[in-house]
């Protein structure tokens, strides 16, 4: 699987928010939103409210690793942003890697 581009502008991440769909879990929220491009863009995003900085930063990080061992390469053309949620620091990788794919899944079957 090769490495997905990361998404950086705000503009980018609002798109997503306005037009995208999403799913939520009770550790992680997806948006998932078509782009113009022809590769796959990732972000992530943590908010203040999930703790100080270490917490943060574990969350990117698992969340990160769940997207990289996902079973299955995701379609190019898309944006996904992951938001992380006050749990997602809290849990093991595998447990946002199990959200993630119910979350990507449920995607696929809608298009």
């Amino acid at each position: 699987m090769k490495r997905p581009l990361r998404l950086n502008r705000n503009n980018d991440f609002r798109r997503a928010y306005k037009i995208g769909t999403n799913q939520i879990s009770s550790c992680l929220v997806t948006y998932v939103a078509k782009n113009r491009g022809s590769e796959t863009r990732i972000g992530i995003t943590t908010s203040k409210k999930i703790g100080n900085a270490v917490a943060r930063n574990r969350a990117k990080r698992v969340i990160r690793a769940a997207f990289r061992n996902l079973p299955y390469e995701v379609q190019d053309g898309f944006d996904i942003v992951f938001v992380a949620r006050k749990k997602t620091s809290q849990v093991k990788m595998n447990k946002v890697l199990s959200e993630m794919t119910a979350h990507l899944n449920r995607y696929k079957k809608s298009m």
